[in-house]
């Protein structure tokens, strides 16, 4: 009878192990739908060569700050599951001219950090052509892993959105922060 006892309590040991690991590494049922896109060379901004920020936000030349070329907002999030959310977001062109070739690039991290190790979910979009004022609205789906969702339960329930928006003729890289648990 202890024979069988230890045997089936081995086996519970093993099951329990392998589910375990599977919730660690992310894998089987708890793996997230990712986005489909590996967006290992994530862009970043390029620096304006025309004017150079200084700490107070005025522009070195000794002008006010001026409007960064676009505008990211998160309009609506809404659940479709335990840790899934269909995020709603706009896109603004709030230059004076038409910026071309647009692909928009977004990283959700766990906490207030930026670091790799902390992505919890990216994607793309290809926005294509927006005119000076002109928006772009688009919804996304984000669906996380139970090890990302645990990951941002232990950063107090706070993300870091880096948003890296390509033209044909710059980059530039939009940050916030927000507490969603």
């Amino acid at each position: 009878m202890n024979g069988k006892l230890l045997a089936v309590g081995g086996a519970v040991v093993l099951l329990l192990a392998g589910v375990g690991g599977a919730f660690v590494a992310g894998l089987g049922p708890f793996q997230a739908e990712s986005s489909g896109q590996d967006l290992s060379e994530f862009p970043t901004e390029t620096p304006d060569s025309d004017t150079a920020s200084t700490e107070d936000g005025t522009n070195a030349d000794g002008g006010a700050a001026s409007t960064p070329p676009f505008a990211f907002t998160v309009d609506s999030i809404e659940e479709c599951g335990q840790t899934c959310r269909d995020v709603t977001s706009t896109l603004t062109n709030q230059q004076n001219s038409t910026a071309a070739e647009i692909t928009v690039y977004t990283r959700i991290y766990a906490g207030n950090s930026t670091d790799d190790g902390d992505v919890v979910w990216e994607g793309s979009e290809d926005v294509g052509t927006l005119e000076a004022d002109e928006s772009y609205t688009t919804t996304r789906r984000v669906d996380l892993s139970f090890r990302d969702a645990y990951a941002i339960e232990q950063a107090d329930g706070w993300i870091t959105i880096r948003t890296t928006v390509e033209t044909a003729d710059r980059t530039v890289t939009l940050s916030d922060q927000r507490k969603v648990a």
